[in-house]
């Protein structure tokens, strides 16, 4: 090769050709456009962040507002029920008075039977029941058995004595009947 040659050669080196010279103004342009689009993409995954970050905030918040109402109302859910208690303990306070003072003690026992049904209402209303016993069968889910009685006047396992009254709470046990059960060797029921 010519020394011409060589020097043509070595200044085409450094000459893009035009086509390849649009290709690269393209590829800047998408460049651009590319961080364009990334810096925008950034400050989206930004906004989130802060969202979830306010959002997390929020609920943490939540809980302790709710945990606080649950202390709450763990501390005073019995309010209702013992202003409405209240009354029924005024009245004693007034019978026990009133019975220093009175002669008549039916009266008395008049007035106590009244508050006593008072009081009575009170827990039905409250969803407290009573178990009745009496001449039903033994159930050791309501029953608590203190006693067999042995006797031919009635099956076994039948409840002849209630020591003590049992009472549901909203169809849940809270307190078992004490009773004395029937045991009848006679009947093999």
């Amino acid at each position: 090769m010519t020394e011409e040659a060589v020097v043509e050669k070595e200044k085409n080196k450094d000459t893009v050709p035009i086509d390849k010279a649009i290709d690269s103004r393209k590829v800047l342009s998408e460049l651009d456009e590319l961080r364009k689009a990334l810096k925008e993409e950034q400050n989206r995954a930004e906004d989130y962040l802060n969202r979830l970050k306010y959002l997390q905030a929020d609920f943490d918040n939540y809980k302790k507002r709710v945990n606080k109402d649950m202390i709450e109302l763990v501390k005073y859910g019995n309010e209702r029920l013992i202003i409405k208690l209240l009354d029924v303990v005024d009245n004693l306070e007034r019978a026990m008075i009133s019975g220093r003072e009175v002669k008549n003690k039916e009266t008395l026992l008049d007035g106590v039977e009244i508050i006593f049904k008072d009081l009575k209402e009170i827990l039905r209303k409250e969803g407290v029941e009573e178990i009745y016993t009496i001449g039903s069968a033994f159930d050791p889910n309501l029953h608590e058995a203190i006693d067999k009685i042995e006797t031919k006047d009635c099956p076994s396992n039948m409840i002849v004595e209630e020591m003590q009254k049992g009472y549901l709470l909203n169809d849940k046990l809270i307190r078992p009947s004490k009773v004395k059960v029937a045991l009848n060797p006679y009947n093999e029921e």
